[in-house]
């Protein structure tokens, strides 16, 4: 879409969300705050049968045990390597609109990154369930706001609404696991091409440079030069 700002999609389920949004808040802030934060989670029955009537649908791979494992030996070697401690959660009949649609709440008092980075204390750093709404209403006391409005977020219809939207953004810009990252029509997937996400936004904010001043050549003289593609 012309004049979007580049997208950073999250979830705060995923640990190599976590580890993306730890590498950008710790070394590159300010592009952190460029960015347009839209929360990636698998809809429950409700708001699939939302989204589908929306006219969008959800890319959902159920995940192979092998895979399952692989993703714990691979994040911990990544998370060592960045000097970080994980504790990992165990998440039981999780409902992934508790925590992401309490995110859409909490953005809405302007403390959006303050909730996430307190989510990712409770669980990263704490081990704790975060779709426990008992939990969210003791994050949302942490930040000052009303426990029972962000841990009621998901019964909350405008906030269903909002949710919604977030995933038929997914949808429309082909979200298909995150992180993801989306710059014009360049899409990066994985803690591993953020690196490449960062440096097309560099490229292209750098200025310009104006086309160099061509001086007629004197009669008789070769105007030659060495030719390349700049």
């Amino acid at each position: 879409m012309k004049g979007r700002p580049p997208r950073f999609y999250f979830s705060l389920r995923s640990p190599y969300s976590y580890l993306a949004y730890r590498d950008l808040l710790d070394h590159h802030p300010r592009v952190a705050d460029r960015l347009e934060w839209v929360p990636f989670f698998e809809p429950d029955e409700r708001s699939l049968a939302l989204l589908a009537e929306a006219g969008g649908s959800f890319p959902y791979t159920p995940m192979s045990r092998q895979k399952h494992h692989y993703i714990l030996q691979d994040v911990r070697r990544l998370a060592a390597a960045r000097g970080l401690g994980l504790t990992w959660p165990v998440d039981r009949d999780p409902v992934w609109e508790v925590p992401h649609l309490a995110y859409l709440a909490a953005r809405r008092h302007g403390l959006g990154p303050a909730f996430i980075a307190e989510a990712a204390r409770v669980r990263w750093e704490q081990g704790r369930d975060i779709c426990d709404p008992a939990v969210v209403a003791g994050m949302a006391s942490a930040l000052g706001l009303d426990g029972g409005e962000l841990a009621g977020a998901a019964d909350d219809p405008g906030l269903r609404a909002e949710g919604v939207r977030a995933l038929l953004a997914v949808d429309h810009d082909g979200v298909f696991g995150v992180p993801f990252f989306v710059h014009r029509r360049q899409k990066f997937w994985g803690v591993d091409r953020l690196p490449a996400f960062l440096a097309a936004l560099a490229a292209d904010a750098a200025p310009t440079e104006p086309p160099p001043v061509t001086v007629p050549a004197a009669p008789g003289v070769e105007d030659g030069h060495a030719g390349g593609c700049g």
